[in-house]
């Protein structure tokens, strides 16, 4: 038993000196030293030794043991240190090699659109101003001539919080908030901003939109300022060729109204399948400050009068950019945002 067991122990060794990998090295741990091993084997087979023998066979069987366990774990520590050498040499980084390139982000093409807009009636004089989202019905509705039970408030549908709260449908409750404030002053603002209305979502209508409105209010303030500042806004987002023309239309808060039409960006006015062969796309609605409103802010229509518009930044960027469905603006996706990635200095 001395020799075999003698003879195991130097197969060990030799197969322990042998492994390249840690793999190897607990095969050969459990093939001689696990509990169907040679090893445990001859533990077992201790009871059939005399008691002479048997105290002589258990130390030198326990010294082959600790041994081959002692060899087995310096031959891991230093399979595992060679692993971790392997590892650090193939993902060594070479600081000498240009870093990589970081994906610059962009301007939404909604944003695009609104800051356009700004810059020109910041260059004509006008301010923006702004308003909270959720609103009171008065400023929504009564404050500009829309009564409650008024049938035009059911094209204008809204979410409601509680009958006198509502998520704003247009951003006009700007308009008389500032008019209120101004207590009969000149006017001359935008309000860009978010509004909220009841409809479907489809490939031209959103719950939600940007919407961007006019005021200007003031002394002797005429229809012909509103036409020229409106070809100045169609000019300035669809090129210098492209006209206006003004359509009767109506609106409870301002009177008389027009719907705004700007010759085809595609065509010229030629008619195309863009503006559906009329030569012409309607792009915003305005007219002149309705007498009624002036008074439930504290203005004189007698003495003073003024105009208002309202743009739909989508309409905007759809006619502008070529863009098909609306929902895209609202989808964060990186393949239609990525369209409009240009150097901005």
């Amino acid at each position: 038993m001395e020799q075999q067991l003698k003879q195991l122990e130097q197969e060990a060794l030799a197969r322990i000196e042998a492994a390249v990998s840690l793999k190897e090295l607990n095969d050969v741990r459990v093939a001689y030293l696990g509990k169907k091993g040679p090893i445990t084997d001859l533990l077992k087979g201790m009871g059939k030794l005399s008691a002479e023998e048997r105290p002589k066979m258990g130390a030198l069987v326990n010294t082959v043991r600790e041994n081959l366990t002692d060899v087995l774990t310096a031959k891991s520590a230093a399979l595992e240190e060679a692993a971790i050498q392997e590892q650090l040499e193939k993902e060594s980084i070479d600081v000498t090699l240009p870093g990589a390139k970081v994906q610059i982000g962009n301007r939404h093409p909604l944003t695009r659109v609104i800051e356009e807009i700004e810059d020109l009636f910041v260059s004509m004089g006008y301010e923006i101003a702004e308003g909270p989202e959720v609103e009171k019905d008065y400023y929504n509705f009564e404050a500009l001539n829309l009564p409650k039970g008024h049938p035009a408030r059911d094209m204008q549908d809204s979410f409601y919080i509680s009958e006198e709260i509502l998520l704003r449908t247009h951003t006009s409750p700007v308009q008389a908030r500032t008019m209120e404030a101004k207590k009969g002053e000149p006017i001359r603002i935008i309000c860009p901003g978010k509004v909220f209305r009841r409809d479907t979502d489809d490939a031209t209508h959103s719950h939600q939109f940007m919407q961007i409105e006019g005021l200007v209010i003031g002394d002797n303030i005429r229809m012909s300022d509103l036409k020229g500042t409106l070809d100045a806004l169609a000019k300035k987002m669809f090129g210098a060729e492209r006209e206006i023309r003004l359509r009767p239309s109506f609106f409870p808060f301002t009177e008389p109204s027009v719907e705004v039409d700007v010759s085809c960006h595609k065509c010229g006015g030629a008619g195309c399948n863009v503006c559906k062969k009329t030569g012409w796309i309607e792009i915003l609605g305005a007219g002149m400050v309705h007498p009624n409103v002036l008074e439930m802010a504290g203005y004189d229509s007698k003495k003073v009068s003024g105009f208002a518009f309202g743009i739909g930044a989508e309409r905007i960027a759809m006619l502008k950019y070529g863009v098909d469905d609306i929902r895209h603006f609202y989808t964060n996706d990186v393949r239609f945002l990525s369209q409009f990635h240009r150097s901005e200095g």
